[in-house]
């Protein structure tokens, strides 16, 4: 009569090894697929907040301005305080610095300002 004996092999098997994490790792076709992707998910988030735009097609009724030439010395406070009616000082200002796009408070002597009429 014959007997089997079974033995363990010397060497490790694919069972035995740790294995690793799987990793993903993309052609170049793939990054330009995700990349493609992403960009189309940015517009469409772009193109839906822009969807909430209250713009109209009616023109609004234009304010009623004046141009102030900017003497030696002057300020945009002395201007503002000059124009300002009902005393708020600050909210004019902000209006002159709206209607003519300044970035900040400085004034050159012989500039021109567009303020609001009074």
């Amino acid at each position: 009569m014959s007997t089997i004996t079974a033995t363990r092999a010397p060497y490790a098997t694919s069972f035995d090894r740790p294995t690793r994490g799987a990793t993903v790792r993309l052609t170049r076709r793939g990054r330009l697929v995700v990349f493609l992707l992403a960009l189309a998910f940015v517009l469409g988030v772009g193109l839906f907040i822009a969807a909430g735009s209250v713009a109209t097609d009616e023109a609004g009724t234009p304010e009623p301005t004046r141009v102030v030439m900017v003497g030696t010395g002057e300020t945009l406070w002395g201007i503002a305080a000059d124009l300002a009616e009902d005393g708020d000082v600050r909210g004019m200002m902000n209006q002159i610095e709206r209607l003519n796009a300044l970035d900040t408070a400085a004034l050159d002597a012989g500039q021109r300002l567009v303020v609001p009429a009074a």
